[in-house]
């Protein structure tokens, strides 16, 4: 058993590397797979994954890492994330060369001539940047006439079970951004090339500095609309110079490339930027435990805790369990972890089992409820709840933890998988299987599971509830006679809504 001052020491050290910060000395990122040395090649990489799961860990440890030829220069989107486009886009640019002029001499050498070159830059970035025109924001309303659903639109429940298309809606709101400020981007177009020399110019004076790894964070910060436009320059910005972008955001709320009229916008996937997914999911659960079991024991070795002693915090199936409550992302799973350490470990002197595990689970569940309620916008709050009550119905009807749709409905249903991407991106589903075949139906399908705090109301599932364990090794099997969610079904759960304001329905759900 591990003394009081022990498991001070485990929460503090865990405590304070929860949410990552520049400058903190966070503990190591711990790769599996070729992550790391991909965040810290000569190569264009976007980084997918839900938050907490070590994105900023990776940009940050992996800058650490560095060839001594390569520097590194480290943004975060949510310091621009009211600003509008294209002042966001001056804005980003600016930081660069900013960061870019505080680095000039030890980079580049101390030539007057370079400190001028950047000087000049930065004047000519604060002229272009000027105050959102609010006609233009204006302009940007949304139009009662169009779908509700796509590039940058709400969700909405009618249009779920309408299976509606947001192709139209999208293309208008690509032609409006571009439209709208097509004068200011033909003013930064037209600089491009006397900016890309000048970065030339940089580099051919320096000795030491061959490449800079440029790490945009968080771009799904942005307003929809703007981010591959913002990510269209930044890729044409690095084109033909060794300065190399490294994108971290989440994958179903960002978009860095878009088609107008067959012209591209944005860097295209496997073309202009190779993917990282560090997103550990239930489609490998095997290896999403031992993710976050070494991250675990990578905290208990820097508070000078055996893994021996860690995983005695733990009985049964407690530490399964506690992955599965946290989804699989090791932010979620440590805070839990801490929650349990504090009440069931220090408090009552005892370990954290699967009991312990689901009756925090509900409680968790709830506070995603609320994040995402605080997230959301206003238009679309109502709508969003109501799809987390049709999927948890669903689920508690069926009685089965696990739901499959058929991947037809999702490329054709635009409303519909922009819920089960926003509800994936808040961790109250969770993915398990794709291109999956079904028993007692057609097609290919994708599995989910409900967070288990769905149903943590049940403390005994025998014969109430039939859950398929992720960690089974048969479960991919089983999961091949999940219950399906089709069209039908939706359209059916829709109809029948109670007339209950969104909060009051999921609060109602929660106690049957």
């Amino acid at each position: 058993m591990l003394t009081a001052d022990q498991l001070e020491q485990l929460r503090e050290v865990i405590s304070e590397n929860l949410r990552v910060q520049r400058n903190n000395n966070p503990v190591d990122y711990i790769s599996v797979g070729t992550a790391l040395q991909d965040a810290k090649s000569k190569q264009n990489h976007a980084i997918f994954a839900r938050r907490g799961c070590g994105k900023t860990l990776l940009l940050h440890h992996s800058s650490q890492h560095l060839k001594s030829e390569l520097k590194s220069i480290y943004l975060n989107c949510e310091d621009f994330k009211r600003h509008s486009f294209p002042n966001v886009l001056v804005e980003i640019l600016a930081s660069i060369f900013r960061e870019l002029d505080k680095n000039i001499s030890g980079w580049f050498g101390k030539k007057k001539k370079l400190k001028q070159i950047i000087k000049d830059i930065l004047e000519k970035l604060r002229a272009l940047h000027v105050e959102a025109d609010n006609r233009e924001e204006a302009i940007r309303s949304r139009v009662a006439s169009e779908q509700n659903s796509g590039f940058d639109a709400g969700i909405n429940i009618e249009d779920i079970a309408l299976a509606a298309t947001g192709g139209t809606r999208e293309s208008h709101e690509v032609e409006r951004s571009f439209k709208i400020h097509h004068q200011k981007l033909q003013e930064l177009d037209r600089w491009l090339p006397n900016l890309k020399e000048n970065l030339r110019e940089l580099f051919e004076a320096s000795s030491t500095v061959k490449g800079i790894i440029l790490q945009i964070d968080d771009l799904y910060h942005l307003k929809r609309t703007d981010q591959a436009f913002v990510v269209d320059y930044v890729h044409r910005l690095c084109k033909d110079i060794p300065i190399y972008f490294k994108i971290a955001t989440l994958r179903h709320s960002s978009t860095l490339y878009v088609d107008r009229d067959g012209q591209p916008i944005g860097a295209q996937e496997r073309h202009d930027y190779q993917p990282i997914d560090i997103d550990y999911t239930f489609n490998n659960f095997a290896r999403t435990l031992k993710q976050n079991h070494a991250i675990l024991l990578q905290f208990g070795a820097q508070a000078g805790i055996s893994e021996a002693q860690i995983m005695g915090l733990f009985k049964g199936e407690g530490f399964t369990r506690l992955v599965m409550a946290g989804g699989g992302v090791p932010r979620d799973v440590l805070s839990l972890f801490l929650h349990l350490l504090n009440e069931t470990v220090q408090d009552e002197a005892g370990r954290i089992g699967k009991d312990e595990v689901r009756l925090l689970s509900r409680h968790n569940f709830e506070r995603k409820i609320e994040e995402l309620k605080q997230d959301s916008k206003d238009d679309e709050q109502d709508d969003l709840l109501k799809g987390i009550y049709i999927i948890k119905s669903f689920c508690l009807d069926k009685k089965n933890n696990i739901f499959v749709i058929e991947e037809k409905l999702l490329q054709q249903n635009d409303a519909l998988r922009a819920l089960i991407y926003r509800l994936l991106d808040y961790r109250i589903i969770h993915s398990c299987a794709t291109a999956l075949t079904h028993k007692s139906a057609e097609g290919t399908f994708q599995a989910f599971a409900v967070d288990i705090g769905c149903y943590a109301h049940y403390r005994k599932l025998d014969k109430r509830f039939n859950e398929i364990d992720v960690s089974d090794t048969a479960a991919r099997e089983r999961m091949r006679s999940a219950p399906v969610l089709d069209q039908a079904k939706i359209n059916n759960i829709v109809a029948s809504l109670p007339a209950h304001k969104p909060v009051e329905l999921l609060a109602e759900a929660m106690e049957d």
